[in-house]
């Protein structure tokens, strides 16, 4: 499978999911990650290598490490089943193979039907990030940026970036941020910080940012109290473009810029934030380019 060509249109809060299982469980990863579902290859075992990997193959002359997703899962215990098939997936600027038990199908759903998981059955260590509500089933969404970031923390956001930027003055201006991972709020806020800006405004998804936006504009000229947002992309309720869509529609949030920092930024997508009128777009974790263009729009 090849998922080029159902990529929709920019800003409708829609996404596709591609359901795949590991044991006897129902899991989702957005569509734009997967750049193709192939039948397993031999793996090449690589010694010392972090738990989660498997080893590494080789497609099309690309070396790529192989992740076991029933590893990850903590489902060691279950049986292979002989469905079992690789998620070739690309996001961050990398590429990984994802091992799972089988890919069943595709869903279209809108951002409004995930759920952020409860606190009740999450803990901070959870890679959860968004509960699929479907008449049949439950699907569980995975934050695959953190695991990712567990196999090999140098994909992360790293503040020695900035602190290579040099001295920096501390400024005033409020920054709103929308992104749903605990994770990387903890890390956009220490780096911020660490790059002069303290006056920050955190949501964890577009929903709850827009609303804030919205009332804000009502009690006075929005520009005297936000003067920039960044959004991820994929968020519970209301993803990055859409609220990204949704702010340049609005005559009193128009001249607010807009700087999409997600891990779906690739040349093939950057026309999906264009359309959406974003003023930037970064990907992660490329965290020095953002603070440049947090420079270039605020200060």
């Amino acid at each position: 499978m090849n998922s080029k060509g159902i990529l929709l249109e920019s800003g409708t809060n829609e996404l596709e999911i591609v359901e795949f299982e590991v044991g006897s469980n129902k899991f989702g990863i957005n569509v734009i990650k997967v750049k193709e579902i192939i039948q397993p290859i031999p793996v090449t075992f690589i010694p010392h290598a972090h738990e989660y990997v498997e080893g590494i193959i080789q497609l099309r002359g690309e070396v790529l490490p192989v992740v076991d997703m029933k590893r990850v899962l903590g489902l060691t215990h279950s049986e292979r089943s002989n469905q079992h098939k690789y998620i070739v997936a690309e996001f961050n600027k990398q590429r990984v193979v994802f091992h799972v038990d089988n890919v069943s199908m595709i869903h279209r759903i809108s951002w409004e039907q995930i759920e952020k998981p409860s606190d009740m059955y999450q803990n901070g260590t959870s890679q959860v990030i968004g509960v699929i509500k479907r008449d049949d089933a439950m699907l569980l969404l995975l934050d695959f940026e953190r695991i990712i970031l567990e196999i090999n923390p140098e994909t992360g956001i790293n503040v020695n970036s900035v602190k290579k930027l040099g001295e920096r003055n501390r400024s005033e201006k409020r920054i709103l941020i929308a992104e749903d991972s605990p994770l990387l709020r903890k890390l956009l806020n220490d780096t911020m910080h660490e790059a002069g800006y303290v006056n920050l405004e955190f949501f964890e998804n577009g929903k709850d940012a827009y609303a804030f936006l919205e009332a804000t504009s009502e009690a006075g000229n929005i520009e005297d109290t936000i003067q920039l947002v960044v959004t991820d992309i994929e968020m519970p309720q209301m993803d990055g473009h859409h609220l990204t869509k949704k702010i340049k529609e609005n005559a009193k949030l128009a001249h607010v810029p807009v700087i999409i920092f997600s891990s779906l930024i690739t040349d093939d997508l950057k026309h999906k934030g264009e359309r959406v009128g974003a003023n930037a777009q970064i990907s992660k974790p490329e965290i020095a380019e953002l603070i440049q263009f947090v420079d270039q729009f605020v200060l």
